[in-house]
């Protein structure tokens, strides 16, 4: 796992994200479990949303893993295809119920732009900090303010050039269009984090996060650090090469000189 260090230490250094870079595996099944992994119910005593496995592995450092028994959220728990939702009315009546939506063509619209794994209900997802790594990533998550994914995108287009493409909801976020989106498609992903990252798993107001699958996650940091090495980094260089300018429009030397000043006032 020293390769992923490595690259988490350069993500610290040229993007110094509050919070430690998660690193997520998708498994078949619960044997890819690392021993040392906390699991919500055998662990914590209670079902969580996955979006607060990812919360524990950047804030607290630990290796969380989900099975179909330890998800307490019905759309995760759709989304990675651990149970279906059966009954669209019933989730057609809750997006109504809490105004996410209009009506109910809106609801089938939200319902069908769900993406989705199809890997059988044993599939178990793991997070972990990429720092301390003890599985082997698909998709590795970075959440940080928006002048670090300015930064993130940067590296994510320096080798292709083309712009990350997107599909921004505010539900179900990090786990389905962030986790699940990069894994699928193979491409970067930019996340705006949903109301259930923000409720449940801490996600604070200025947090965005993105989503990197890991077979692009060295090519993205390579292009982080060449155009740092231009000049274009994180914190921000700011130009600060001037004269500065108080009241008036008066040069801050010539500010007490007397006839400057007295010419200044004069009726």
């Amino acid at each position: 796992m020293n390769k992923y260090l490595e690259v988490a230490e350069k993500i610290r250094e040229f993007i110094n994200p509050d919070t430690f870079p998660v690193a997520v595996g998708i498994f078949k099944d619960a044997s890819d479990i690392p021993p040392s992994a906390k699991i919500p119910i055998r662990d914590l005593k209670a079902p969580m949303a996955p979006c607060q496995g990812t919360a524990m592995a950047r804030r607290y450092g630990w290796t969380v893993a989900f099975t179909a028994k330890d998800v307490g959220c019905a759309i995760a728990a759709h989304t990675y295809g651990w149970k279906r939702i059966e009954d669209n009315k019933g989730a057609i009546r809750f997006l109504m119920g809490m105004n996410y939506v209009s009506n109910e063509d809106a609801a089938h619209e939200v319902l069908k732009g769900f993406r989705s794994l199809d890997m059988g209900d044993s599939l178990t997802v793991v997070y972990s900090p990429l720092q301390r790594t003890k599985i082997k990533p698909d998709v590795v998550l970075i959440y940080c303010n928006p002048a670090q994914l300015m930064r993130l995108i940067h590296g994510a287009t320096h080798s292709r050039g083309k712009p990350i493409t997107c599909s921004f909801s505010g539900r179900a976020a990090s786990c389905t269009e962030g986790v699940i989106g990069a894994y699928l498609d193979g491409e970067c992903k930019v996340v705006i984090p949903g109301n259930g990252d923000r409720v449940w798993a801490t996600c604070q107001d200025h947090e965005v996060l993105m989503a990197i699958p890991a077979a692009r996650l060295w090519e993205v940091v390579e292009g982080i650090e060449l155009t740092h090495k231009k000049g274009i980094r994180y914190p921000i260089p700011s130009y600060i090469r001037y004269s500065p300018e108080v009241a008036f429009t008066l040069p801050l030397s010539d500010i007490f000189d007397p006839e400057r000043l007295e010419a200044l006032f004069k009726p």
